[in-house]
């Protein structure tokens, strides 16, 4: 979420949402942390959110469970912390 990263971390990205879109800059920067957030949701939580609202649909387990397994699949994750040598062995093999 935005409050543990620097203020500015996304300034570039919110600048860029305001000029090519119809966004003012205080909307942008309320997407770009709904986007985060959203992104950044644990498998666990994902898992149990959808399941509830699933099963809230009326579905049954059997096919809440299929459903779920897809959607995963297919979900961004929050990238594991790393450290600086596990930054730069990236970057440079």
């Amino acid at each position: 979420m935005l409050e543990v990263m620097p203020d500015n971390q996304w300034d570039e990205l919110i600048n860029h949402l305001v000029h090519t879109t119809a966004l003012a800059p205080g909307v942008a920067r309320r997407v770009v942390e709904e986007v985060i957030t959203y992104c950044g949701e644990p498998a666990e939580s994902f898992v149990r959110r959808r399941h509830r609202e699933l099963q809230a649909g009326g579905l049954s387990n059997r096919d809440i469970f299929g459903r779920i397994a897809t959607e995963l699949g297919g979900r961004p994750v929050a990238a594991p912390p790393l450290t600086e040598r596990q930054i730069r062995r990236l970057v440079y093999g």
